[in-house]
């Protein structure tokens, strides 16, 4: 038991230490004049934030003069593909209408942008890790008349405190705007206006202006309320206990032989089967301990958890992927990024594999039950429906899916739509009430089972851990 403590307290001290090992701007000072990096990301309609394509796919004049950022691995995973843009943001620079560059669109080109623009593009640029955003262009609607702009002038508007960026608001003039309405060519002028103002937000707190007070607010109640129904849980679950497993275990100790099976009911009638290994224990031990690593690692890996699990994933990653680099989308990973990958998973994933193997096979420490174990297992009587595997599975994922639920839809939301998922603090907090829930749900279905004469809950366990 000791040692079971032991394991659990340093994979929690493990992940509170990997959660505090984040890559940030939090050393990103300026003095007048120094560059200020902005990089151009990426394009899409804003209706189907998972169709991205790079920013430079389109017709500007400067693409070919933009220079990629060597990405990392997360950035790469997250769909991301950084140049950096032709926009000369000098800190505490003030730049007024300055011409990046002019091209004449030809007449696919003009075609090109109107198409982006009917669909509702927009961009994404990061300054100093800042996201913004802008569309590509708008369209005007006279009666049955549609016409389409391109914006070609941006304001760039940067607030600072001292030497560091605190937010940037990127402005489009109306009255700078290019018609792309005809199929002709057309001559186009990117223009841009660069102003600063100081305010007194510290650097800590900028990433508040992506965050909704009204949904944090809503979170805040919903972890409160989730809480409470974790607290009444636990107290109907110790009352329980108190009321009749005491008693029990007072009258019947682990050590006594029973004499007569006939006057035993509930789980004292199947003490000598509860240790019982369970079949396929090989298997078995492998979802433990696969489990026990996706937990351990959930913090360690924020970016890139689901390549723990990528042997299963395989053929549906192959199938998008493929689909995505038909489409020139950004979600595609690049050869070289899928060959590092499998290149870690060869040489350091499975050889940690086989030592762990090997290390488990060789350490033969024997199995002491706390009573004796007969030599037949029991027969289980039959249980009605809703103690068998599925309903029971299915009671034990709707209490934990009910205290997290809130939270699914904001990460969700960061994950397949335009919101920045950024209180990290909010989900372990709801990753310790998740693992209370699921302790509470699985201790008290495990005892009803054991109650039913069911002595084969190892697997059932499992299931409801799973679920």
């Amino acid at each position: 038991m000791e040692k079971l403590v032991a394991i659990v307290f340093s994979a929690i001290l493990v992940m509170c230490c990997g959660s505090l090992v984040r890559s940030d701007a939090i050393d990103h000072h300026y003095k007048a004049g120094d560059l200020v990096p902005l990089y151009a990301n990426k394009v899409g309609p804003y209706n189907n934030p998972s169709e991205t394509y790079r920013y430079f796919d389109l017709p500007y004049c400067f693409r070919d003069y933009a220079i990629e950022k060597k990405e990392t691995l997360g950035e790469v995973l997250n769909g991301d593909r950084l140049v950096s843009a032709p926009y000369k943001l000098e800190f505490l620079s003030v730049e007024d209408s300055q011409v990046v560059c002019r091209k004449n669109l030809t007449k696919e080109e003009v075609s090109q942008f109107r198409n982006v623009v009917k669909r509702d593009y927009y961009f994404q640029f990061y300054l100093d890790d800042l996201p913004l955003w802008g569309f590509i262009g708008v369209r005007h609607t006279t009666g049955q008349n549609e016409r389409y702009f391109l914006h070609n002038h941006f304001h760039f508007h940067v607030h600072f405190n001292k030497d560091r960026v605190i937010e940037i608001i990127l402005r489009t003039y109306q009255n700078a705007k290019a018609e792309l309405t005809e199929d002709t060519g057309l001559l186009v002028d990117f223009v841009y206006t660069v102003t600063w103002k100081e305010i007194d937000t510290i650097f800590e707190e900028r990433m508040k202006k992506y965050l909704s007070y009204a949904s944090s607010a809503n979170r805040w109640d919903w972890i409160s309320n989730s809480f409470v129904t974790i607290l009444i849980l636990t107290g109907c679950l110790v009352t329980f206990y108190m009321r009749v497993v005491k008693k029990d275990f007072m009258e019947h100790t682990y050590d006594e032989v029973l004499t007569d099976d006939q006057e035993q009911k509930g789980w004292k009638y199947i003490l000598g089967d509860v240790f019982r290994y369970p079949n396929h224990k090989s298997l078995f031990a492998s979802v433990l301990g696969s489990g026990t690593q996706l937990f351990t690692l959930f913090y360690l890996n924020e970016i890139g958890f689901g390549c723990l699990s990528c042997g299963p994933l395989l053929f549906t990653f192959c199938l998008l992927n493929t689909v995505a680099i038909a489409y020139k989308a950004t979600a595609a990973l690049p050869f070289g990024t899928i060959l590092l990958i499998v290149v870690l998973w060869i040489f350091v994933a499975f050889p940690l594999l086989v030592l762990g193997g090997i290390a488990g096979k060789n350490r033969k420490v024997a199995f002491q039950a706390p009573c004796h174990t007969t030599k037949c297992p029991r027969d289980i009587p039959p249980l009605r429906w809703y103690r068998g595997v599925l309903p029971q599975m299915a009671l034990a994922g709707i209490l934990p899916f009910g205290v997290i639920y809130v939270e699914l839809y904001y990460m969700f939301a960061s994950v397949w739509g335009h919101r920045i998922y950024s209180l990290y603090g909010i989900i372990f907090i709801v990753f310790i009430i998740l693992l209370f829930a699921t302790a509470l749900v699985t201790v008290a279905l495990t005892n009803f089972q054991l109650a039913a004469e069911d002595h084969q809950w190892w697997w059932r366990y499992t299931n409801i851990l799973i679920i």
